[in-house]
């Protein structure tokens, strides 16, 4: 599993009009080429009548899967400057489809270059990126009397909250990095004075907005 990664936050959708044709961008994460494709069939089934729609999709941990398709534009000019636009942004496990309804007006290879490279551009801003980070949950139990104290430390501290658990004793779990899990449980340790009960939880992806 990587260590981290950035991807798109979810689905998303924008249209751009260019010299009176219409460019759709739908943007989706996709973790298997099975989940891209599915996304693909799925709008071009919706956009059964636009005259293209096409595809670029970045999937695995090494980018190990690489796909872009035309359908129909000139060799060349939509799904590889769709596919660029993927690879300049650094997106994993990202599909994207940019359907076109042509307006009439012929914009020549590089034209339809930057047309396609721009409706995916604007998409993902649209859809927005996350940086997903391999975080450790660590787990501490404490009685009642401690969670307001504890609560507000974690809260103001650079350490995430991940929940409450309000069981027999609460159990509060907190967003650790690998490399920290020591001095936080130290600060834990000291900042319940010896009273929580610290322990290790799953390692999971904690996603995080990329302006």
């Amino acid at each position: 599993m990587l260590h981290r990664y950035n991807t798109v936050k979810g689905y998303g959708e924008n249209e751009i009009n260019i010299e009176r044709s219409r460019f759709i961008a739908y943007v989706n994460r996709a973790e298997t080429e099975e989940e891209a494709k599915a996304f693909i069939d799925d709008i071009k089934k919706k956009h059964w009548d636009a005259n293209h729609n096409c595809s670029a999709y970045m999937i695995g941990e090494n980018d190990l899967i690489q796909k872009a398709n035309d359908d129909g534009e000139p060799s060349g000019t939509a799904g590889v400057p769709m596919l660029e636009v993927l690879k300049k942004r650094g997106l994993k496990d990202t599909v994207v489809v940019v359907t076109r309804y042509f307006g009439g007006i012929k914009l020549g290879a590089g034209g339809l270059i930057r047309a396609y490279g721009k409706s995916v551009s604007e998409g993902l801003n649209a859809t927005g990126v996350v940086e997903r980070k391999l975080m450790r949950i660590m787990k501490t139990k404490i009685d009642y009397t401690w969670l307001g104290k504890v609560e507000n430390e974690v809260r103001s501290s650079h350490y995430q909250l991940k929940d409450i658990h309000y069981l027999d004793a609460v159990e509060v779990e907190v967003y650790v990095e690998e490399a920290a899990k020591d001095p936080f449980t130290g600060w834990m340790t000291e900042l319940t004075n010896g009273q929580g009960e610290i322990t290790e939880g799953e390692v999971e992806y904690l996603e995080t907005l990329v302006e």
